[in-house]
């Protein structure tokens, strides 16, 4: 682990999910920790402000409460700066990577529905005058990043069932605003509450609903992976028979070491790439050792597949859902 002060680990590693949903969470989690409620205020205001963690937050599934995509364009090198800028001006891109592969710039993009999600691609690819795949996620294995900090590598959780029923109309604005992150103050839920013109006890029962639901995938400390030490993260794309994605997808799923795991739509001729896994790392080496026994499942061996190490963070943030964003 990258230099961190056992305290702040320990707050880090205990509460990537599981949030408390009461008045004052932080009092809660000191409880926990032993510790004072300003105390932990104090320690995820300074890890926030150096960049350890991005938010106090939550993480929405992709394609519920609004439209997402993984979009990647091949950059030449001398325009590399400039066309991820011009990515990363559109708010609605949450995730800009820079990676290892003629497709070099990969990133997220959610917006409020399909059609906005439609047209800031087609301002990116205008402004960039590049070619820009687009591709849709069409199944998750696992999409949980609240991985251990310490110890050994564990399997994660793997795809749940989702209740898009349970969506109303007035979900957005509060998805968008723990996808932002939280106050860190004593009463983070009653300051929502207040934004959001509600009452604190009716918001806490709707995330309680959301998360059962599985429409907010998890909901606590987000932490940024490369500062605290995991800097040999690979996305590995593997070109499996579309018959046989299920089965690969779930063994890949729950090999400990794989992050992420999720099926997208491939694009003839282009990227015949269905499988996706991230292998979060803290050497090459120890990336290597995951792909390896990935590599020798029964379900992906002699499978052709491309590993591309990220480079370079351009940006992170929590992906918006609202139509100001």
């Amino acid at each position: 682990m990258d230099r961190i002060d056992p305290i702040d680990l320990a707050l880090l590693d205990g509460f990537q999910r599981d949030f408390p949903l009461e008045s004052r969470p932080f009092a809660r989690i000191g409880e926990r920790l032993g510790l004072a409620e300003a105390e932990v205020i104090d320690r995820l205001s300074r890890m926030q402000a150096t960049g350890r963690i991005a938010r106090v937050g939550g993480t929405v599934r992709p394609n519920t409460a609004g439209a997402s995509t993984l979009a990647a364009l091949a950059v030449p090198e001398d325009r590399i700066e400039a066309v991820a800028a011009i990515v990363g001006a559109e708010p609605g891109v949450n995730h800009s990577y820079q990676r290892e592969d003629d497709w070099n710039l990969w990133f997220v993009a959610t917006a409020p529905d399909a059609a906005a999600l439609e047209q800031m691609l087609a301002r990116i690819e205008a402004a960039s005058g590049l070619q820009l795949l687009d591709l849709r996620l069409v199944r998750a294995f696992n999409i949980d990043l609240g991985f251990p900090l310490k110890g050994d590598r564990v399997a994660m959780p793997g795809g749940r069932h989702v209740e898009t029923t349970v969506l109303r109309g007035d979900d957005r604005p509060l998805l968008d605003a723990l996808s932002c992150g939280l106050d860190l103050t004593p009463r983070p839920w009653a300051t929502l509450a207040l934004r959001l013109g509600r009452d604190e006890t009716a918001v806490l029962s709707r995330i309680g609903v959301l998360l059962a639901a599985g429409i907010l995938t998890r909901l606590g400390v987000i932490v940024r992976h490369r500062s605290l030490g995991f800097t040999s993260n690979a996305m590995v794309v593997w070109d499996v028979p579309e018959t046989a994605t299920l089965a690969a997808g779930q063994a890949l799923a729950a090999l400990p070491g794989v992050t992420l795991a999720y099926e997208r739509r491939p694009i003839a001729g282009v990227w015949p790439y269905r499988l996706y896994c991230m292998i979060h790392a803290r050497s090459r080496a120890e990336a290597g050792e995951v792909l390896a026994t990935a590599r020798a499942l029964p379900a992906l061996q002699g499978v052709d597949h491309r590993v591309l190490f990220s480079t370079r963070c351009f940006k992170q943030s929590g992906a918006r859902l609202s139509e100001a964003a």
